[in-house]
């Protein structure tokens, strides 16, 4: 049974920091690729950052430079740091697993197998 569990959301200001963990089970050897996504009012799901089993990363665009996409080395957690907020990154964050590699596909999240519940960041 998989499991990912999002945590660390919450209110900043704008130019603050967050870190979002994402605590997951059960996927074990299956997984390759991690990511997060958002999903803010009336937008779609889009992703943010994704990372691959090698540690391969990809950012979004709108998100390169101010946010960090990493795992802990016993590969059961990954995270977001999130810095230099802006009102704009308000959204829901999501992550998620697929079995596939990130390569080029990583931001289509028709390919994630798994999903968590997602956590509120809001931005002010």
């Amino acid at each position: 049974h998989v499991q990912l569990v999002e945590s660390g959301g919450g209110s900043v200001q704008a130019g603050g920091s967050l870190r979002l963990s994402c605590a997951h089970s059960g996927l074990r050897y299956e997984w390759n690729c991690m990511g997060w996504f958002r999903q803010a009012p009336d937008k779609e799901r889009e992703g943010v950052a994704g990372i691959d089993s090698d540690g391969t990363i990809s950012y979004a665009r709108s998100v390169k430079g101010r946010f960090t996409i990493s795992k802990d080395n016993a590969k059961t957690t990954l995270y977001l740091r999130m810095n230099s907020l802006k009102p704009e990154d308000t959204a829901i964050y999501y992550c998620a697993a697929k079995r596939d590699e990130c390569g080029m596909t990583w931001k289509w999240r028709s390919l994630y197998n798994y999903w968590g519940q997602g956590t509120q960041v809001t931005v002010s």
